[in-house]
């Protein structure tokens, strides 16, 4: 019925096409007074738009005569013209939607459009692939385009430094990968100076391959890893350390607050034991960290109640059940303190420093557009997780490529043969010859096959991405027989050689179904570019994982009872249905792994956004005196209500129990008396600490003779830091094990938000109470230092400037100057082969 009424009426798609080609006649109407421009008078129409805009004009009222322009110039730079159909594909980029055009049609120049338009605004366009190889193409073929115009290009690639980025990214339009902009974002998040940072505001993009990047590569987040700078054996020191020390006389333990804390003895005793001047001057921060780990883990930490210690590892016992809790790991070093504690091995583990999703990457965009041959069977997605509508641009010249029915085969060896017998059939004409796998192992079965039957070909393993794209773009010269995977290649045309045309066109073979049909429509598009003559065909058998989803044995049946053998193959549009339908069943399922995937992150996302804010602010120089005596505020609110509580008379106040916290936190020993306190209410009590904190702020300011705000932002910077890591690693492990609650038969991502608020707020009190304890112990004898808390795993070559090389996915190591062998061991050490762990 629907495709009754759209014949009728036209689809939703064609009204879409109509309304927007009568923009498409607007820049037409230009083109002959644009034509009779100078090459001069051309480049001066940018400024003209710029000014235009300044005054207030639209980049929708601009827009056809912006547009004629890149036309214009683009014939005179590169010999190309738009054709009507991509000026159509600009329009749908430029409103901030998904231009689906066939292969061929020419998306890459489409992209100059609006591209040219959105970076007269001069806030920065990206345009963003899938490879260094296209990112650079791209950016020389189509950036002289723009640099004609008058606009800068800049470029993003592996292996640049900061100074480089940084240029990059101020130009008008930038060209990169996707990899290489999430990492970039990640690692201005943990700059210590305002100088490090590369990336502007994220304000338009428009991504090449679309659905590869927002669908396909969205699957795995990005991550920036590395070690805490530290040395393992200075656990083991404070471990000997803390034994020596004598409770109530070197430290004092407080029940209420679930915490031990050192007594002014104390400290003297420790900068002793460890021949240090001062326990809090800003190069011992993490010497004091850790000391105070080791404090709790001897202290408060029980062997038997909090943790066991089984097969020489320390394993937590879940407070609640009982249970041990295999695999998990207390945070911010206490772990490594207990080990330490305990004489057993202490596991140096890789900590995630910073981590994305390109979902929550890419929403960050003011605009988003992007552009592909595959999209509309995602749109759903694409509309849910990025608010993205598919708009179907018409092709330029009609499609007459032969898409013909799968043929179907009872087993694998039976489609091989079959597969081999068509490749032959084709190589004795010369018609060339793309075969698509799914695997690599199944190209090199096939090219074994080709090899015996004697027939020339090249296997396209994706490698090296230059390479890749040379050897796709040669599978259209006569003779030519390519094994690919279906993905490979993307973004290079296949140009028809001579004669070509006359034997039918460019012959596409899959070798068996995705189990996405975008994936199947991407290498159907390899054939048929701009009118081109091809054909595409399936081979499929019943050992196919997909066949297996749906049954396969009721086929197997009918093929029993006609007594069809191995090399008889099956032609039915049933069976193709059947396929469909399948297709759409795993697509619906990835997509709700996605979705839940997404609806995690989603948690974690608002948490960063808030850290990151505040961050950019503190390195953007705003004055932190207010933020930090509001921080102490609320710590001393916390303490007055742990002490103090409303619910008690002021004669059971808890007041030297409140004071001996104070002075360890906000307040400077013997600063208030105990009779200074007794009889005060509650909001008496506060009040006198806060102000007597904003005293000893101002004889501390005064001390620091021009310093103080240089001090402010060492210790805001490296605290923030320092629990926003370890907040993510907590996370990641509450992440791991949420899901058991659903046999508490409670819904996980419910669980998941309400403890995550809980450990965010909790994260939140402990950078304020360190900030205020901090801020008047940290004694210096220079001016203050940034450092950064953590250092990435593989970290640049000296010079290269790089604060952090990253690497992608929660197991990768970081990159070894001897190549892996693909059926060599792991060097992560996950005891897989490389080719199934990191390869």
């Amino acid at each position: 019925m629907i495709g009754f009424v759209s014949k009728i009426f036209g689809s939703s798609n064609d009204k879409e096409i109509k309304k927007l080609s009568k923009l498409v006649d607007k820049v037409n109407s230009f083109e002959s007074t644009i034509k009779g421009l100078s090459d001069e008078q051309l480049k001066d129409k940018t400024n003209e738009f710029k000014a235009r805009l300044n005054k207030g004009e639209t980049l929708d009222a601009i827009l056809p005569e912006a547009f004629a322009v890149v036309r214009e110039a683009s014939v005179r730079v590169i010999g190309m013209r738009h054709f009507d159909v991509q000026i159509l594909g600009g329009i749908v980029l430029h409103q901030g939607r998904i231009s689906e055009m066939k292969t061929g049609e020419g998306k890459t120049l489409v992209s100059t459009l609006p591209a040219y338009l959105n970076a007269l605004t001069g806030k920065g366009v990206h345009i963003i692939t899938v490879n260094d190889y296209l990112a650079t193409r791209d950016s020389e073929w189509m950036g002289k385009v723009h640099e004609f115009l008058g606009l800068s290009v800049g470029l993003i690639v592996h292996g640049l430094n900061s100074e480089e980025r940084r240029h990059a990214y101020a130009c008008d339009i930038t060209y990169g990968t996707n990899n290489e902009f999430g990492f970039d974002y990640l690692r201005d998040n943990m700059a210590i100076y305002k100088e490090n940072l590369v990336q502007r505001n994220l304000t338009y993009a428009i991504i090449d391959e679309v659905d590869s990047i927002l669908i396909d590569e969205a699957r795995t987040p990005l991550i920036i890893s590395g070690q805490v700078d530290q040395d393992i054996s200075m656990y083991y020191r404070y471990a000997k350390l803390i034994p020596r020390l004598r409770k109530e006389e070197h430290y004092a333990i407080d029940e209420k607050a679930n915490s031990v804390v050192l007594t002014e003895d104390g400290v003297k005793e420790v900068e002793k034991q460890l021949n240090i001047e001062n326990l809090f001057d800003d190069e011992n921060m993490e010497v004091s960290h850790h000391v105070n780990q080791a404090l709790r883990a001897h202290v408060m930490m029980k062997r038997d109640k909090d943790y066991v210690v089984q097969n020489n590892q320390v394993v937590i016992v879940d407070e609640f059940t009982g249970r041990l809790m295999q695999g998990r790991r207390y945070s911010n070093g206490l772990h490594q303190a207990i080990e330490a504690k305990e004489n057993v091995r202490i596991e140096k583990e890789s900590q995630t420093l910073a981590s994305i999703t390109f979902q929550n990457y890419f929403r960050m965009y003011d605009k988003l557009s992007g552009m592909t041959g595959t999209a509309i069977t995602e749109e759903e997605e694409f509309r849910k997780i990025y608010g993205l509508d598919v708009v179907v641009i018409p092709t330029n010249a009609p499609m007459v490529r032969k898409d013909l029915p799968d043929t179907v085969y009872r087993s694998e060896p039976g489609k091989i043969t079959a597969i081999i017998d068509q490749i032959e059939e084709c190589n004795k004409t010369g018609q060339p010859v793309l075969v698509g796998t799914i695997s690599i192992e199944k190209s090199e079965l096939l090219s074994d096959a080709l090899k015996k039957k004697g027939i020339p070909h090249t296997v396209l393993n994706a490698k090296y991405h230059e390479k890749e794209a040379e050897i796709v773009a040669s599978a259209g010269q006569r003779g030519a027989v390519t094994i690919a995977t279906n993905m490979a290649g993307r973004g290079t045309d296949i140009v028809l050689g001579e004669g070509v045309k006359e034997l039918g066109g460019l012959y596409i073979i899959g070798t068996e179904r995705h189990e996405s049909r975008r994936i199947d429509n991407q290498l159907r598009g390899r054939a048929g570019r701009q009118g081109d003559p091809g054909a595409s065909q399936f081979f499929i058998s019943l050992e196919d994982d997909l066949m297996r989803l749906f049954g396969s044995e009721k086929i197997m049946g009918m093929m029993d009872k006609l007594g069809m053998d191995d090399s008889m193959p099956i032609e039915a549009g049933l069976i193709s249905k059947a396929i469909e339908n399948a297709q759409k069943r795993v697509e619906g399922k990835n997509f709700d792994i996605r979705k839940h995937v997404l609806q995690f992150d989603d948690v974690m996302n608002t948490q960063r956004e808030i850290i990151y804010k505040q961050r950019r602010e503190i390195l953007m120089g705003e004055k932190l005196k207010d933020k930090i005596i509001g921080m102490v505020e609320k710590v001393v609110q916390k303490s007055v209500d742990l002490y103090a509580n409303k619910e008690l008379y002021p004669e059971d106040y808890d007041l030297k129990g409140l004071l001996e916290y104070a002075e360890t936190i906000y307040l400077m020993p013997h600063d208030v008396k105990l009779e200074q306190v007794e009889g005060l209410h509650r909001d008496e009590i506060y009040e006198l600490f806060v102000e007597k904190f904003k005293e000893n702020y101002s004889i501390r300011e005064e001390q620091m003779q021009g310093m103080m705000e240089e001090l402010e932002r060492v210790v805001v910077l490296r605290t923030v830091d320092t629990k926003w890591m370890d907040h993510i690693d907590a996370m990641d492990d509450l992440r791991q094990g949420i899901g058991l609650r659903a046999f508490g038969q409670k819904d996980p991502l419910t669980e998941y938000k309400f403890e995550a608020f809980n450990m965010f707020e909790g994260m939140i009190e402990s950078i304020q109470e360190d900030v205020a304890r901090l801020i008047f112990r940290v004694q210096l004898t220079q001016t203050p230092m940034r450092r950064a808390v953590a250092v990435a795993n593989d970290t640049p070559a000296a010079g290269e400037g790089d604060p952090n090389k990253p690497s992608q996915g929660p197991n990768q190591s970081p990159a070894k100057s001897n190549k892996v062998g693909r059926n060599d061991p792991c060097p992560c050490g996950s005891g897989k082969k490389y080719k199934k762990c990191c390869g």
